[in-house]
């Protein structure tokens, strides 16, 4: 069993410590010509794939690179806007690589600090008096496993 990532929340629900243990992530690149098959938009300053999944493109992927040029956010590493240089039919047949996004700090942050609050509230809830929260989270995907010190501080560990 791995560890992906390990999260440290203090007692009010504060990020302390973040570590992601970098595991390769899965890419797909595909060469395409105009028109382009799939349907992507802006979502939270990422251009993501909308519709049109296909050869392990996935709805929610992001567009990571076009042409081996790095994109960041909304533009390309060249300063390029990634939506108006996909629109032109002259940049064409191009290369474009997509993947999963990872987390920004915001989003960390926000994760972290939602954790706690449901960790409280099941503490609270649990009809076993002393009980100390969630334990662990299972998905189909990860593992969550949650480890409480005495001083309260919380250790979130996703295996």
């Amino acid at each position: 069993m791995a560890i992906f990532s390990v999260y440290v929340v203090n007692k009010a629900g504060g990020l302390i410590y973040q570590l992601d243990n970098q595991t390769p992530r899965a890419e797909t690149e595909k060469t395409f010509s105009f028109p382009l098959d799939l349907v992507l938009k802006v979502h939270d300053e990422r251009v993501l794939v909308a519709f049109g999944q296909r050869d392990g493109i996935r709805v929610g992927h992001a567009v990571l690179s076009i042409n081996g040029i790095d994109v960041n956010g909304r533009n390309t590493a060249e300063g390029k806007e990634v939506l108006e240089h996909l629109g032109n039919p002259s940049n064409y047949p191009l290369s474009i690589r997509f993947g999963r996004p990872r987390l920004t700090s915001n989003e960390k942050l926000m994760l972290a600090s939602m954790f706690h609050s449901l960790f409280a509230i099941g503490s609270q809830l649990s009809p076993e008096p002393g009980s100390s929260g969630i334990e662990m989270l299972e998905t189909d995907t990860f593992k969550l496993h949650c480890f409480q010190t005495l001083t309260g501080v919380n250790s979130l560990t996703r295996t």
